[in-house]
């Protein structure tokens, strides 16, 4: 979906990928956070991990 169009409707926005392993692992997480920026947050810090 467009970010114009989701800021514009206050929809939440799509997580931007990172490692297609990470991301696998880290989706079974992802109905714990609220906001998408937590939940990339909680990615990246197992990015560092890696």
């Amino acid at each position: 979906m467009d970010v114009e169009l989701q800021i514009l409707k206050h929809l939440p926005r799509d997580a931007q990928p990172t490692v297609a392993l990470v991301d696998a692992y880290c989706a079974e997480y992802k109905d714990l956070f609220k906001e998408v920026r937590n939940y990339e947050c909680f990615k990246y810090l197992h990015l560092g991990i890696i």
